[in-house]
């Protein structure tokens, strides 16, 4: 498969430059051609909270946003943005404010003469969502394009009037019945919901249009984006901006890591040109996250060439996990592995491993083992001396290994000129370290015919991912079928957020094409701890390992029902231990069920202090009074048999 014509989405696999768009005028901060990436974020109170909207609004842009959206879920909030606005200018801040419209094409047509940008969902603007199977013929399929065009028509039209800017905002969870019933629940589905919009705003002749592709999936989220741009190619629409986000993240770690794997993957390949962050935060929190993953681009660097890619074996925009033998517990359909570094540290003793999610207990003389405790360390030149858990390995260097190949748990690390010239090597499982300029033929012949051979790739090269994939390409182009580690080593300069979303991004952009067995993550003034939960929630993000609950926690806005932040860490609380429970929370009906429609219960606001409670997308209890609903969510998992007591391991710490 040739890059340069069936799988085409940005302009290079090896060399990072921005994708070419057209600059769309947003106020007086244009986004696209040749500007920055735009970081933007989303007020979440009362849009009829005049002074609370404004105040934070201000906080918003003096941590850095560059446009500030708002919901208008009726009238009387379109109406009010005015108001918002005036006093905002009053106060000496100009910052372009983006009308976030739902199902009211009257408050979309109002807010566009008040604002600097309206985003609508092409899912709801003209239709709704019963979760209804209709079987279309081609000709009923064109008279609801044709109705679309009737009720869209005016909106575009005083765009053009006014010069107000327009984001067409798929959403994965809020696709029409209409685009479910003939596309599926799919990225294709998501990229036609935006084109049948944007062929109609192109119709019109107007150009002054932003798309964006959010899920909370970042698989999903990574395809339609990549989809959406070899789409527009192909029928050679303008090279319109994107805005890049992953929707309901959630909050901490989890939503930060979740977050990096689906926008910094599209940024490495050169991909959006503004983001927002979605956290179960205060939206002044985004902004950081935001920046951090846009100031890796600006002065982005190669540290030698690399040769470009002819022949990708991936296809971009469907998941497939690439082939691999077994060796031990690595490749094939072994989960992802993780790998300690423990080489710098002065002694390794049983204490040491408690960060590793390892707890010895002296009474009962046994180890418990958590469920995001790592495969095996990385112990340089020390010798392990004390009998370690029967599940984790040992990696040391090759010469220190000669000295203690007897114990059936520890395995020897190569470069890769001493793996080719090595006599003495595991019968079992031999690592071998090497970096995209020792991939000789010589090399990778011996590889594919060593059946416990298992390479960790690394890079010294800023622009990581793209050196990293293409090693992994090169083993593929040459059937090679040796699993891959994925190695990414910070220094100091990096700070624990950073390297929380450098490694989401570098490593999660890997994963989520299915090029990698496992992680090996390295980091200068983080704490064990940290990086182990890092390389699992990495893992859990990428939905290639599940180690905990998953949370799909939407950011909150002005339309949201209950306190988003409070009930998270409510029902956190309760469920945190309930490994691979997928778990929905929502502030509102807008995006709730079909966001939440790979999760196994949903908690949705349903009206003031009301929550309704969903199983899958069925809706199992109707307005729950919002002080029994936690209660109530767990009864249900408890009715599933899907309860289990906390661990007396986890009570203790």
């Amino acid at each position: 498969m040739s890059f340069n014509s069936l799988n085409k989405y940005c302009h290079s696999l090896t060399e990072y430059s921005r994708r070419e768009t057209v600059e769309v005028t947003v106020g007086d901060v244009p986004m696209g051609g040749t500007n920055p990436i735009r970081i933007q974020s989303m007020t979440t109170v009362d849009t009829m909270d005049t002074e609370s909207s404004v105040e934070q609004a201000i906080r918003m842009v003096q941590a850095g946003c560059e446009y500030v959206r708002i919901t208008a879920p009726s009238i009387k909030e379109a109406q009010n943005l005015q108001e918002i606005k005036k006093r905002l200018r009053l106060r000496g801040y100009s910052v372009p404010l983006v009308a976030d419209i739902h199902f009211t094409p009257n408050a979309a047509e109002l807010a566009a003469r008040i604002v600097e940008k309206v985003r609508i969902n092409p899912g709801n603007y003209a239709d709704k969502k019963r979760f209804e199977e209709i079987d279309y013929t081609d000709a009923s399929y064109h008279a609801e394009l044709d109705r679309i065009r009737l009720k869209f028509t005016p909106l575009v039209k005083i765009c053009k009037e006014y010069g107000t800017a327009m984001r067409i905002g798929t959403n994965h969870g809020s696709l029409s019945d209409r685009i479910m019933s003939r596309y599926g629940d799919t990225p294709l589905g998501m990229v036609e919901s935006a084109l049948e919009f944007l062929r109609i705003c192109e119709d019109l002749h107007f150009y002054n249009t932003v798309l964006s592709m959010k899920a909370s999936n970042p698989k999903v989220m990574i395809e339609a984006y990549r989809l959406l741009v070899h789409k527009l190619n192909e029928e050679k629409f303008k090279p319109y901006p994107l805005h890049l986000g992953v929707t309901e993240a959630g909050d901490g770690e989890d939503g930060r890591i979740k977050s990096s794997v689906g926008i910094g993957t599209l940024l490495e390949d050169g991909l959006g040109d503004t983001i927002r962050v979605s956290l179960t935060e205060e939206p002044e929190a985004e902004v950081p996250v935001a920046q951090q993953l846009a100031n890796r681009y600006k002065n982005r660097r190669l540290s030698y060439p690399l040769p470009e890619i002819k022949k990708y074996p991936v296809n971009p925009f469907e998941y497939a996990r690439r082939p691999t033998h077994e060796v031990i517990n690595i490749g094939a359909h072994q989960v992802p592995r993780v790998i300690a570094d423990f080489s710098e540290k002065e002694k390794v003793t049983p204490a040491s491993l408690f960060a590793l999610g390892y707890h010895y207990s002296v009474s009962l003389d046994k180890w418990n083992i958590a469920d995001m405790a790592c495969d095996y360390i990385y112990a340089g030149q020390q010798k392990i001396e004390f009998e370690i858990p029967g599940t984790l390995g040992v990696i040391a260097d090759y010469a220190t290994w000669l000295n203690i190949k007897n114990n059936a748990q520890s395995y020897p690390l190569f470069s890769a000129s001493a793996y080719q010239h090595a006599n003495d090597k595991s019968a079992r499982l031999n690592f071998v370290r090497i970096n995209f300029k020792d991939l000789t033929q010589e090399l990778i012949t011996q590889l594919k015919n060593d059946s416990t051979a298992v390479v960790i790739v690394y890079t010294v090269t800023e622009h990581a991912m793209a050196e990293l994939r293409g090693v992994v390409v090169e083993l593929i182009n040459n059937a090679c079928a040796v699993p891959v580690i994925i190695e990414r080593s910070y220094n100091t300069s990096a700070s624990p957020n950073e390297f929380q979303l450098y490694t989401a991004t570098d490593v999660g952009g890997l994963l989520v094409d299915g090029l990698g067995d496992g992680i090996f993550l390295k980091a200068q003034g983080s704490s064990h701890k940290i990086i182990n939960e890092t390389a699992f929630t990495i893992l859990q993000a990428t939905r290639t390992r599940i180690s905990k609950t998953e949370y799909i926690s939407c950011p909150s806005c002005g339309r949201t029902l209950f306190d988003l932040q409070e009930t998270t860490a409510k029902i956190r609380l309760r469920t945190s231990h309930l490994k691979g429970v997928k778990i929905g929370i929502m502030g509102c009906i807008v995006n709730g069920p079909g966001e939440m429609a790979d999760a196994d219960y949903g908690y949705v606001g349903s009206g003031p202090g009301r929550i309704t409670l969903y199983r899958g997308k069925e809706v199992v209890k109707k307005n729950v009074p919002a002080e029994q609903a936690v209660e109530k969510l767990i009864d249900l998992i408890k009715e599933d048999n899907n309860w289990v007591e906390i661990p007396a391991s986890i009570k203790s710490e």
